[in-house]
């Protein structure tokens, strides 16, 4: 008796079976505390229980129960106590009761086809193409099925034998994982051209706050994505957790994170598993929109699928980190610590600088792009030259002694109609008589002034 007085003593069901029968006795606990003399006085009491409501263990809606299943507890608790209440194993445990054998086959062909797949994206196709009518089967016999074939993610996946703890930002904003991956080929004007995915990830919330589709994974796409996430959520973060490919090592993205006080953090060199968060978001964007785009024709086609998956599906579902919550949800509703970004800040610190020179058509290449001054007296010289990323659209300009020259992009027509003009075409006159002559001013020595030869 000591032992339940001492603090923070507790006393409960042992296992899960025993805290049933605990509660089905409390169900049928009127019934024990009477003595009834004939069997209509016990059916009559019976149907008196069965019209209250009761909560189930784990429950989170109560329910009724049947004068049927409360008179059978009655009986088996008469005869055998709390034993007698307590619920048997099945012995068809671990099977799937619910499905005929051709739906058995038909799940785990799926499953074979597409181990990556999850168990609800399964379902919810076959719902939706007919082949499973909607409600008819839960998932988690689908997902007994694929346990007793060996055909749970458990078994199929292949874990890399490390123990790593989890850990998480612990406000939204305060650190962004950005990585890119690649998507099926597409098919676009006749040739084969490659698919990249970038995306930008907030750690706290899981929250993609910018995604986009394109043919490169180059850092000035990176860049771009940078800015459209932070002029979409008008924030910055903290911090950027990336990769040590090419794409994020640059000094460009050094140079602008720099400016914006964002700290640059690399994950260790193959190791996919640190970046595991972005790892997982991958995975469900494969298993729900990418493994199901077969041969793309555009990369506005992609875009639109992939912002229909993060908007219908990805941003509302559960995420079991989120304590159940989606990452929308988490990721609107969170407050902010952190002042806005305006484009006055974002202009300043995406201004971006490189050494060029000038060719003699006063042209040079920046980025790919052929552009051209009108300063022609620049021509030859190696300049400074900016650019803002914040607008892409925007045209660069030269830096010289303290002016700024805008460039054009060339244009050849444009060129061709143009008056053609030398160096020294517009040079004024001074009033004096520069004509020079050498063969007249020889011919007037030879014959002297008067005209007669010598």
């Amino acid at each position: 008796m000591d032992l339940l007085t001492k603090e923070g003593a507790k006393l409960a069901p042992k296992d899960t079976p025993e805290g049933v029968a605990i509660f089905r006795a409390q169900v049928i606990g009127p019934l024990l505390t009477r003595a009834f003399s004939s069997h209509g006085e016990l059916a009559d009491a019976i149907r008196m229980l069965a019209r209250h409501k009761h909560l189930p263990p784990g429950a989170s809606a109560t329910r009724f129960y049947s004068e049927a299943t409360i008179e059978r507890w009655y009986y088996r608790f008469k005869k055998r106590g709390l034993a007698g209440l307590t619920p048997k194993r099945r012995s068809d445990v671990g099977h799937a009761r619910e499905l005929t054998d051709a739906q058995r086959d038909l799940l785990c062909a799926v499953r074979r086809e597409h181990p990556s797949t999850s168990t609800a994206l399964i379902l919810r196709t076959l719902e939706l193409d007919g082949r499973l009518a909607k409600g008819a089967v839960s998932l988690s016999t689908i997902n007994r099925l694929f346990r007793s074939q060996g055909l749970d993610k458990v078994t199929l996946r292949v874990a890399d034998g490390r123990v790593r703890l989890r850990w998480q930002a612990d406000r939204v904003d305060a650190l962004w994982h950005a990585d890119v991956c690649h998507g099926p080929a597409m098919k676009i004007g006749g040739r084969t051209v490659p698919l990249r995915i970038h995306a930008i990830l907030d750690d706290h919330s899981r929250y993609i706050v910018a995604i986009a589709a394109t043919t490169t994974e180059r850092e000035v796409e990176m860049l771009s994505l940078l800015v459209k996430a932070m002029r979409g959520t008008g924030r910055r973060p903290e911090a950027l957790y990336l990769d040590n490919g090419s794409t994020y090592t640059g000094e460009v993205l050094a140079t602008v994170c720099s400016r914006l006080s964002i700290g640059l953090l690399h994950a260790t060199p193959h190791d996919p598993q640190a970046r595991g968060k972005m790892e997982r978001f991958w995975r469900t964007l494969r298993e729900g929109c990418l493994d199901h785009l077969g041969t793309p024709a555009s990369l506005h086609d992609v875009q639109v699928r992939l912002l229909a998956f993060l908007a219908k599906h990805y941003h509302r579902a559960p995420h079991a980190s989120l304590m159940g919550k989606g990452p929308a949800e988490v990721y609107e509703t969170a407050p902010r610590y952190e002042e806005k970004v305006d484009d006055v800040a974002l202009g300043a610190a995406l201004t971006v600088h490189g050494r060029r020179r000038v060719r003699r058509d006063g042209t040079l290449e920046i980025g790919g792009t052929t552009f051209e001054t009108r300063a022609g007296f620049l021509s030859g010289r190696v300049v400074h030259v900016g650019r803002t990323l914040l607008d892409p659209s925007a045209d660069p300009w030269i830096e010289h002694e303290g002016q700024r020259y805008l460039l054009g992009r060339v244009d050849a027509q444009e060129n061709a109609r143009r008056k053609k003009q030398g160096p020294f075409a517009n040079r004024p006159r001074r009033g004096l008589d520069v004509s020079f002559d050498p063969p007249g001013a020889l011919l007037d020595a030879l014959v002297g002034r008067d005209g007669g030869a010598r």
